[in-house]
C-alpha cells in the first residue's frame, strides 16, 4: 500500500480526494495545523505542520511515496485587502518552500508532487476567443501571477530529481461545499440568479473527474509539467445557471439577472473572478490518456442533483 501525504486536506477538495484514494487502496497522510479532533485510522492519519513555525512533521516526509500539495488561503472568502491578497499568495507559495525544504534536508521516497494550480494563470478571454492552453503566458493581474509564483515554488521540487505535474483547476462541481452550493443558494428559493450578462465562459470541472485526474496524476509517469484541470466543454455562466435551475426545480423557478455593479458593490475586486469569461482547452490532458466521466454540464449536474 503505497502513502500520499496531502496539505489542505481539510478542504472541499481534500476531502473528497481523500475517499477516493482511500477507496483506490491508497494511505493518505494528512498535514494539519493542529491534531484536535483528529482521529487516525488504518487508512488515514495526520501529521503536524506550521507555516509561521516553518515546521513539519519529519516521519510524515519520510512515510509518503506522493505528495499532493492542495494547501492555500481561499480565493474568494474574504475581500481583497492587500493583506488578504499577500495571505493567497504566501499561504500558497510558502507551504511549497516548507514542503521543498523539508524533501532537501531529510531521507524520503517521494516519487511526484502533484500540486493544485488554477485557471486564474490565463486572465479574461481575448478577442476572438481561443481556449487557452498550457504554452499561454501567464496573466499580469493578480491571480495570474499567484498562480505563476505558486508553479514557480513547488517547480522547485524538480530540481531534486522529484517529478512534479500542476494542475490547474477550473470552478470544481460537487456536493457538500465548492462553487455549487453557491449556485444552489437562490435556486432553492426559485430564482436562478445569472451573474451580470450571463454570457462569461465557465471553465468547470465534476469533483470526481478531478481526483480521477490527480490519481491518474500520480500513477502515470509520464506526466510533468502543467495540465488544466476543466472538462472539455466550458458552458456560458447563464447555461449553467439554468440548467441548474431545471434540474432542480422543473419549470418553477424565475431566471433574474445580478447586474454586474451589484456584484462589484457587493464583493469588489473578487467580483472580476466571477464575472470573467475565462474558456480552458482540456485537449492536452486527453492527448496523455485521460477520460472524463462527466464532459458535459447536463450530465454533471444532473448526476450531482440526483445523489
Amino acid at each position: 500500500m503505497q502513502t500520499v501525504l496531502i496539505t489542505g486536506g481539510s478542504g472541499f477538495v481534500g476531502q473528497n480526494l481523500t475517499r477516493f484514494l482511500v477507496e483506490s487502496g491508497y494511505r493518505v497522510v494528512i498535514l494539519s495545523r493542529s491534531l484536535e479532533g483528529k482521529k487516525n485510522t488504518d487508512q488515514v492519519s495526520y501529521a503536524l505542520w506550521d507555516l509561521k513555525k516553518h515546521s513539519i512533521d519529519p516521519a510524515a516526509i519520510s512515510a509518503a511515496d506522493y505528495i499532493i500539495h492542495l494547501a492555500g488561503a481561499g480565493v474568494v472568502d474574504k475581500k481583497w485587502t492587500d493583506a488578504y491578497k499577500q495571505e493567497i499568495l504566501e499561504s500558497r507559495t510558502g507551504s511549497s518552500k516548507l514542503i521543498i525544504e523539508a524533501l532537501q534536508n531529510q531521507p524520503h521516497r517521494v516519487k511526484a508532487i502533484v500540486s493544485a494550480s488554477a485557471i486564474g494563470w490565463y486572465g479574461p478571454d481575448k478577442t476572438p476567443v481561443i481556449p487557452f492552453t498550457e504554452t499561454d503566458p501567464a496573466s499580469d493581474d493578480f491571480l495570474g501571477q499567484t498562480c505563476r509564483l505558486w508553479e514557480q515554488s513547488i517547480g522547485a521540487a524538480e530540481r531534486l530529481g522529484i517529478r512534479v505535474c500542476t494542475l490547474r483547476t477550473g470552478i470544481v462541481l460537487g456536493n457538500g461545499g465548492g462553487a455549487l452550493a453557491e449556485f444552489i443558494k437562490p435556486v432553492k428559493f426559485g430564482i436562478a440568479g445569472i451573474l451580470g450578462s450571463g454570457k462569461q465562459a465557465v471553465s468547470w470541472i465534476h469533483i470526481n473527474d478531478l481526483c480521477r485526474m490527480y490519481h491518474f496524476a500520480i500513477e502515470n509517469q509520464p506526466l510533468r509539467g502543467s495540465y488544466n484541470a476543466v472538462a472539455p466543454l466550458p458552458v456560458s455562466n447563464k447555461e449553467l445557471t439554468l440548467t441548474l435551475a431545471h434540474t432542480l426545480r422543473g419549470k418553477f423557478f424565475i431566471p433574474i439577472h445580478v447586474p454586474a455593479f451589484a456584484l462589484k458593490l457587493i464583493m469588489g475586486q473578487r467580483s472580476i473572478e466571477v464575472l470573467k469569461s475565462t474558456t480552458v482547452s482540456a485537449a492536452k490532458i486527453k492527448e496523455a490518456g485521460f477520460q472524463f466521466s462527466f464532459p458535459g454540464i447536463e450530465g454533471a449536474i444532473h448526476n450531482l442533483l440526483k445523489k
